[in-house]
């Protein structure tokens, strides 16, 4: 597969790649997240409160960093939209600037899956399947031709590898495929915790084992 690069290369790794992701308001201002790469390095980060230059950001407005602050993809939830629409620009938000893909729940009755559409490219689509609250859904490139879905990447609970204990959701992994764009699967991230609330988890969610999608994982 060759590399689906939506950010920049760098974020692109040649072999499959676990990145840690920790949801936190400790590092900085505000609910947060913070993202490592396999050797322990801060790679990605999110604030929800302020943005590049410490500038306040808007509440429907989220903007994915890199370690040193640059930002990366600026989020921008579309109202009004009953299918909880987002758009993402490319860097900072400037008023000519064009939106490069968007995120939107597939209905608006019950449970649904995640559409991503990729401007530009009508024939590339992703999908987003499973629970995000439970920590454990895929995102799977789907071919509009021939209906098939390729899974790309994966979010799924962390085990402590000397306890073998699994790890609070706050933090958890995310699985990427060789040349996936790691900025590109973690603003998806950031959309699907702005979408699906950690304290919405109905009765038959419950019931679910978190673990089941990583047991089939390709991963």
């Amino acid at each position: 597969m060759g590399r689906m690069v939506m950010v920049d290369e760098k974020f692109c790794f040649e072999e499959e790649t676990q990145l840690t992701v920790h949801k936190t308001s400790v590092f900085y201002r505000g609910d947060g997240f913070v993202v490592y790469n396999p050797k322990g390095e801060l790679m990605l980060r999110f604030d929800s409160y302020y943005g590049p230059h410490g500038h306040p950001l808007p509440k429907d407005e989220l903007v994915l960093m890199d370690a040193t602050g640059n930002c990366l993809l600026t989020l921008i939830r579309k109202k009004p939209s009953l299918h909880q629409r987002w758009e993402a620009l490319l860097g900072e938000k400037t008023k000519n600037e064009s939106p490069i893909f968007c995120v939107h729940r597939s209905s608006i009755i019950g449970r649904s899956n995640v559409v991503v559409d990729v401007y530009g490219d009508p024939s590339q689509e992703y999908h987003i399947d499973g629970s995000y609250p439970h920590r454990c859904c895929t995102i799977y490139n789907t071919s509009l031709e021939s209906s098939s879905k390729e899974p790309m990447a994966e979010i799924k609970r962390k085990v402590d590898p000397s306890t073998h204990v699994m790890l609070g959701k706050d933090v958890f992994l995310l699985c990427l495929r060789p040349g996936f764009d790691s900025a590109f699967a973690m603003a998806l991230v950031l959309i699907l915790d702005q979408m699906f609330d950690d304290a919405d988890i109905d009765d038959d969610d419950t019931k679910e084992d978190p673990t089941h999608v990583a047991l089939d994982s390709p991963y």
